[in-house]
């Protein structure tokens, strides 16, 4: 094998890493669940908090889950403040894809929350056709 086959190699390799550890799947300091998963812990668990990462032009648009919180990943550590009264609840985050609830999970965790990284975001979850809500903010 020469030097150019190891080095792209290598780049693959490396950008598979990088995306699996944005996705949260490797190196994570939180729990990733699935949609089904957390569905169930949300209606068996009323204590849990749900929060919406995404933009409010997604959350309106694309609809959220009932009663989210929503701080986009952009504000989160900003806004921290307004999940204080949470810090001993479940935390399930979402986003998207999965992306952003990853890093805010990462955000989440590093400052002593227990957050649940949805795997897949609202795009999994409306794939296994889960109930959404169009209220608006």
């Amino acid at each position: 094998m020469n030097i150019s086959t190891m080095i792209i190699i290598a780049l693959f390799v490396g950008a598979g890493m990088y995306l699996l550890y944005k996705k949260g799947l490797i190196f994570a300091n939180f729990q990733s669940i699935a949609p089904k998963s957390a569905y169930t812990m949300i209606k068996e668990d009323p204590d849990s908090v749900v929060l919406d990462v995404r933009t409010p032009q997604e959350y309106q648009e694309d609809g959220h889950l009932k009663d989210a919180i929503l701080i986009p990943v952009q504000e989160l550590e900003k806004e921290l403040d307004r999940l204080e009264k949470f810090k001993d609840k479940k935390l399930l985050v979402y986003c998207n894809r999965g992306f952003r609830s990853a890093s805010a999970s990462r955000i989440l965790a590093d400052r002593g929350y227990q957050p649940f990284n949805i795997i897949g975001g609202i795009t999994a979850w409306k794939d296994e056709a889960l109930p959404l809500s169009n209220e608006p903010l």
